[in-house]
């Protein structure tokens, strides 16, 4: 009797289990807003069985179609999922904004309602779309935006595009989707902030509805020219898989795969120059938030040493579009051409970081000489005025050397020098000859190997010569080194890039588009990969050969922004290698 009881305890859990478990009833609509000659469907679902459903009134609308039953019951890894769906098509009789009151179902002796949904019906469209299409509900639930964080910079201020993809909650995207066009930024500095092709998604709004999207890229843009400029639009080919109302034999809803083109659209910002009032004489270009600071190594030296002497500009702005202020010293220390290092980074707010000059200087005299302060200014764009930074004086103390009349003063007169009497003293007067010891030439060593020496080489000279001959017959052969090796020449750069995924592939497309360039006297870039097909195969090149080029090229567009292995890469370069390689053997030019 006892596996009875306990037979009737598992049944009584699973049974109360199931009374626990929370109870929804929601109501959704194909769309919002639409026009008096479009239809809109309208859903009402709950994952629980229910009885005595009762639809709202459709206040403002006619029922084309419906009531329609769906209901799917599946086991997932042991774990049972249900949902019944009563839908309807309806079509709007007047313009206005309606609001579709609640239905109401009985589960389990409990009385539940759905939220009411507004509706807003505009005029008639030009070209009415079906709410149940799969191309139209893909084309209305996944949308690309450019956010621009200012669209009035002021000349050389750093502004942010982050290109999103919000993705409604009623159709998936599980498959990689590819870049079309990129935007070129030929108005603009800018840089991509690259997240390896790391998408995570977040919860949003999109036009006030609910929406996921993620973060495909991030690029900083510095405007070089003031007015009003475009920023040109990212356009994607994303696969989108759309429920339909079908369902398969598990009860799960079966979905179909649409492709669409997606764009961010042209924006336009208008760029405000820099004013005029407050200029300083010495203003280089530099906008942002600086500091500036001047110092030498060494305040004290000798004369004909050197010191270094440092000028640094640090803070955030257009680090790398400026100059740094020259330095202007006495004519008694002579000064080098400086050598300059960034340490700049770039995020979402603009480059930061420092930029430096450090100068070599070597005074010739004894004295005491003063660097001047130096000045470097900026223009602040969040105050909208010129700042001016100013370094302290620093005083060069040259203890011994030559000296002048006046050794503290920069003048153009000619002074007389007065000389240390030690000054020559390094140059070496006595000399320390020995002589060489002398030995007889003739039957010596060296004599024997001069003379025997050129027998022995002509056999080798003979042996060399038989296989240059054998190497040079060798036709197929000789076209083969030739081919890998221009295949190197060109992949040189993108070899040296592979553990760096983004670069490689960009170094590997362009490296593809240089060869073809090279073999077919063509800019590639004004022809589509159909037409770079028909030339290679007018010129013999087998369709497998060209077929493996193309998808090459196909690669190295889709591989810059989605993950990538190692592995991927290298067979990706041993594919360009062989492909390239291939080309070369097979490519045949018309008789002139």
């Amino acid at each position: 009797m006892k596996p009875n009881y306990i037979l009737y305890i598992l049944i009584f859990m699973l049974c109360s289990a199931g009374s626990f478990a929370q109870v929804t009833f929601d109501a959704k609509v194909s769309k919002k807003r639409l026009g008096i000659n479009e239809r809109l469907r309208i859903d009402f679902e709950m994952n629980q069985d229910g009885d005595n459903f009762n639809p709202p009134d459709f206040n403002g609308f006619r029922v084309v179609g419906g009531p329609n039953q769906a209901i799917s019951n599946s086991y997932i890894n042991g774990k049972r999922s249900y949902s019944k769906t009563y839908s309807y098509f309806l079509s709007p009789q007047s313009q206005g904004k309606f609001t579709i009151g609640q239905a109401t179902i009985e589960i389990d002796g409990e009385t539940y309602k759905s939220l009411p949904i507004q509706v807003q019906v505009t005029a008639a469209v030009s070209r009415p779309q079906d709410g149940n299409n799969a191309d139209y509900i893909a084309s209305e639930k996944v949308h690309l935006v450019a956010e621009i964080s200012n669209n009035k910079p002021f000349l050389n201020e750093a502004i942010t595009v982050v290109y999103k993809m919000y993705v409604s909650h009623d159709v998936s995207i599980t498959s990689s989707w590819r870049e079309i066009d990129t935007p070129k930024f030929a108005d603009f500095w800018s840089q991509n902030i690259d997240n390896q092709g790391n998408f995570k998604v977040y919860e949003g709004k999109y036009q006030g509805e609910d929406y996921r999207y993620v973060v495909l890229r991030t690029t900083v843009l510095y405007p070089q020219k003031t007015g009003e400029l475009e920023i040109e639009p990212l356009t994607l080919d994303v696969p989108i898989d759309v429920p339909t109302n079908r369902r398969d034999f598990f009860g799960r809803r079966v979905t179909t795969r649409v492709n669409k083109t997606i764009s961010a659209g042209k924006r336009n910002i208008n760029v405000k120059p820099l004013p005029l009032e407050g200029k300083p004489d010495d203003f280089a270009g530099a906008v942002g938030d600086y500091s500036f600071d001047v110092s030498v190594n060494k305040n004290k030296l000798d004369a004909n040493e050197s010191l270094e002497l440092t000028t640094t500009v640090s803070g955030t702005g257009n680090l790398k579009l400026f100059e740094l202020p020259s330095v202007t010293l006495p004519s008694s220390l002579e000064i080098y051409e400086p050598e300059r290092s960034e340490k700049v980074r770039t995020t979402r707010s603009g480059m930061n970081g420092s930029v430096t000059e450090k100068h070599t200087v070597v005074p010739q005299f004894k004295g005491n000489y003063p660097i001047r302060p130096i000045t470097f200014s900026y223009f602040d764009p969040k105050t909208e005025t010129y700042k001016t930074l100013s370094s302290e004086e620093i005083i060069i103390d040259v203890e011994n050397g030559p000296v002048t009349a006046s050794a503290n003063n920069d003048t153009s007169e000619k002074q007389e020098l007065v000389l240390d009497k030690e000054q020559f003293k390094f140059i070496k007067l006595d000399t320390n000859l020995e002589p060489i010891a002398s030995e007889s030439f003739f039957k010596s060593t060296l004599f024997w190997s001069l003379l025997g020496g050129p027998l022995l080489l002509i056999p080798i000279f003979i042996l060399a010569g038989r296989n240059r001959q054998k190497r040079l017959a060798d036709v197929k052969g000789n076209r083969l080194r030739r081919a890998n090796k221009l295949a190197k020449k060109y992949l040189s750069e993108a070899k040296k890039q592979m553990n760096n995924k983004a670069v490689f592939y960009e170094s590997l497309e362009r490296a593809l588009h240089n060869y073809l360039r090279a073999k077919l006297n063509i800019e590639t870039s004004d022809f589509s990969k159909e037409r770079i097909a028909i030339l290679l195969s007018e010129r013999s090149v087998e369709s497998q050969t060209v077929t493996q080029f193309i998808t090459l090229l196909k690669s190295c567009e889709f591989a810059r922004y989605t993950p990538t292995s190692a592995v991927e890469i290298k067979e990706d370069y041993n594919k360009a290698v062989s492909v390239i390689s291939e080309i070369d053997k097979q490519i045949q030019y018309p008789e002139s």
